[in-house]
């Protein structure tokens, strides 16, 4: 399987931290140096991982700023007896001022604000793990896509060489008499299609290349070489429902964010209660009166009385409650939402294994059974051409489908490493019945939630080839 994601550790109760994504693979992933080029590639060069690192940083400077004491005020002053000339040194009551004063929030405010800026910094840094998560998880959609196509062609070469050795066939039984020219006609009318319907995979491949270059930052046309097969990849594992439940907790950034905002808005209204109390203002001065008369010295300490502001503090200490008691049950929503998810996920895988598996150990033995049987069955004249096309068609078709049950079940092991909200997307494999050509009767993916700006929304990804009709 491609490499995924792996559970962290779940935080302590009450801490808040932005969810890691570093972890070891739950089991040994099949390597694949193009596919790790890309993703190195794509986090270092992507322009919207950048905007979210710096958006991180500007929060994280916020928080010495929201900590910080008032600026001093520094006075100058004169006073002076009379109007009829500068005083000073000549009356005991003319002297010069400067006087310093200095605003001090009551003890407690300052850490509280700090807090809370510490952790709208630590919201703000869980986007940084979901553009990252979501481009990661976009990198391996695409490259799945182009591994899908390129199978595919191989698959329409397989289809050809059938129909190249059916319309053989039909030649020599219409060259004997024993066939119809239909027969040989239909089958030359087949292989045409063919040639049409893989001009339109090669066009798909080329675009599938050129959309996965610009993910990494690589010039367009740079080729892609791949050496993965999809059938290789096998069905991945998620492990049991409660740790895949514990792993998606533990690493969502939006449920990170919402601690984090729950944390923010008990400490808000925390500091709603403390602005109650009043701050203080401490001031000091001198006085030169030069001459021979002392300087005189004054120091005060003053406080605001609030008295007007009381109802106002009752108003956002409602407010701030009110905060609170929205972030925690969107919270709880969010949990559920992860949680149903997961099930999901771990649902659909199931019944994608054992589909899986009924492909590889009966339908596509079966089905190359059937194709050579009608084949040979033909060639004595027991067998009509409309056999021969239902089997050739029917081959290929079994064999495509197999190869979407195996991709869809990489793109649910790719959402749960993504820790995608998104519900599963319908599946497009063997199990709907898929059209009789590589890329017909999938059914789309439909759009998952866009939690990164990297044009491809996390959770699930556009069906392939979908420019090609069944036979």
């Amino acid at each position: 399987m491609l490499a995924l994601l792996c559970p962290v550790a779940a935080p302590a109760q009450g801490e808040t931290r932005t969810p890691s994504t570093q972890a070891a693979p739950a089991q040994a992933p099949l390597t694949d140096p193009t596919l790790e080029q890309l993703l190195a590639q794509a986090l270092e060069r992507r322009p919207e991982l950048r905007q979210a690192e710096a958006q991180a940083r500007a929060a994280r400077e916020r928080v010495p700023q929201a900590g910080a004491l008032p600026d001093p005020v520094l006075q100058f002053g004169i006073q002076n007896d009379g109007f009829d000339g500068l005083m000073i040194g000549k009356m005991e009551g003319s002297y010069v001022s400067i006087m310093a004063s200095q605003a001090l929030p009551f003890p407690g405010k300052r850490a509280l604000r700090t807090e809370i800026a510490q952790l709208g910094a630590t919201a703000v840094s869980t986007q940084v793990v979901r553009t990252r998560l979501s481009i990661e998880a976009e990198v391996r959609r695409g490259y799945l896509d182009l591994l899908l196509v390129r199978e595919q062609l191989v698959l329409l070469d397989r289809l050809q060489a059938l129909w190249k050795q059916s319309a053989d066939m039909a030649r020599i039984r219409y060259e004997t008499g024993e066939g119809a020219q239909s027969d040989l006609l239909r089958a030359q009318l087949e292989l045409n299609r063919l040639r049409q319907r893989q001009l339109a995979l090669r066009a798909e491949e080329r675009t599938r290349v050129q959309r996965l270059n610009r993910l990494s930052g690589r010039p367009l046309e740079a080729p892609l070489p791949t050496t993965m097969r999809v059938r290789d990849m096998g069905v991945p594992e998620l492990g049991d429902a409660e740790s895949a439940v514990k792993d998606a907790l533990a690493r969502s950034p939006e449920l990170a964010e919402r601690h984090a905002l729950v944390a923010q808005a008990g400490q808000r209204m925390a500091l709603a209660r403390r602005e109650r109390l009043p701050d203080f203002t401490v001031s000091a001065g001198v006085m030169p009166r030069g001459g021979d008369f002392p300087p005189m010295w004054q120091a005060n300490v003053g406080f605001n009385l609030p008295v007007f502001s009381g109802r106002k503090q009752n108003r956002v200490m409602a407010e701030s409650l009110a905060q609170t008691e929205t972030s925690t049950h969107a919270t709880e929503s969010l949990e559920q939402d992860l949680r149903l998810r997961v099930q999901e996920r771990l649902i659909a895988l199931a019944a994608l294994r054992d589909t899986a598996a009924i492909y590889r150990d009966g339908i596509l033995m079966q089905s190359a059974a059937t194709a050579e049987s009608t084949l040979t069955q033909y060639r004595v004249g027991r067998a009509s051409f409309a056999s021969v096309l239902e089997a050739n068609t029917g081959i290929i078709r079994d064999e495509e489908d197999y190869l979407r049950t195996l991709v869809d079940a990489q793109r649910i092991a790719i959402a749960q490493a993504e820790v995608s909200l998104e519900p599963v997307a319908s599946m497009g494999g063997g199990g709907q019945g898929a059209g009789g050509m590589p890329g017909a009767g999938s059914t789309p993916s439909a759009p998952a939630r866009g939690a990164a700006p990297a044009g491809s929304a996390p959770g699930a990804a556009p069906s392939t080839s979908s420019s090609m009709s069944g036979m």
